[in-house]
């Protein structure tokens, strides 16, 4: 198999005040994956996502991006390559219009004039909110504004989009069409998520994460199915919601 795309080998991390989050996360994502990252609240899902372009310096062991060891030489590169997309859309949208907000990322990078033009286009007719651009972002639905923040961060080109509860908040049509959108990027994806059945419509593998380490790693469907594994780690389907019982799973 080729070289992942993204390698955390033994990654511990202790926050300031004492808390051990991670203790030796190893994870292994190759290039064009789909990949969920599920486990329970307080599992460290988050303190793992944010050592993935930096936010946080490990403890202990490694992160690399495409070979480049996550730290201060590499900052800018792994900023570009790793876009994150926050749960709340209001965190990356902060500019007076929906082309500002896509164009500040490129733009900081040096991108310029057209090329910036048809960076932030491209990046807009991706996610469906072409016809959006010039919109201020208070003026869009919930549904809207998350399109519009994963379009801030396709402007900048990544290599792997990090998804943070993609489908929080959104009603059942704006969460069919951001699956939609989502199926339709060739780019790597790791999204973290409660949303079970999000998970196994969209990611065909599964890793679950509990207690700071990695407790599960492999079929989507074979996880969901997994009764103990999914009782001892707080895992919950949604009433009446059969995984056996969905077709046309993702390949």
């Amino acid at each position: 198999m080729s070289t992942p795309v993204l390698d955390v080998r033994g990654l511990a991390y202790a926050y300031p005040d004492g808390h051990q989050a991670l203790f030796g996360v190893d994870l292994h994502v190759h290039e064009g994956e789909r990949v969920a990252l599920l486990g329970p609240n307080g599992a460290g899902k988050t303190t793992l996502v944010l050592h993935l372009n930096g936010i946080l310096a490990a403890g202990a062991g490694s992160v690399t991006v495409s070979g480049l060891p996550v730290g201060k030489q590499h900052l800018g590169e792994i900023r570009r390559r790793v876009g994150i997309v926050f749960q709340d859309p209001d965190d990356q949208l902060f500019l007076g219009s929906v082309r500002q907000d896509v164009a500040f990322g490129p733009a900081n990078l040096g991108v310029k004039g057209a090329a910036l033009d048809a960076r932030v286009m491209d990046a807009l007719d991706r996610v469906g909110m072409a016809d959006f651009v010039d919109r201020p972002p208070h003026h869009l639905s919930f549904g809207q504004r998350r399109r519009v923040a994963v379009a801030t961060v396709l402007a900048m080109e990544p290599e792997i989009l990090v998804l943070d509860e993609p489908s929080s908040n959104l009603d059942p049509a704006s969460r069919r069409e951001l699956a939609d959108i989502l199926r339709s990027l060739d780019v790597t994806v790791l999204m973290v998520t409660h949303d079970l059945p999000y998970a196994l419509e969209l990611c065909p593998r599964s890793v679950v994460l509990s207690d700071g380490v990695v407790v599960a790693d492999g079929r989507t469907l074979d996880v969901l199915t997994d009764d103990a594994l999914m009782r001892s780690h707080r895992l919950e389907l949604p009433w009446g919601f059969d995984p056996r019982a969905v077709g046309n799973l993702p390949a």
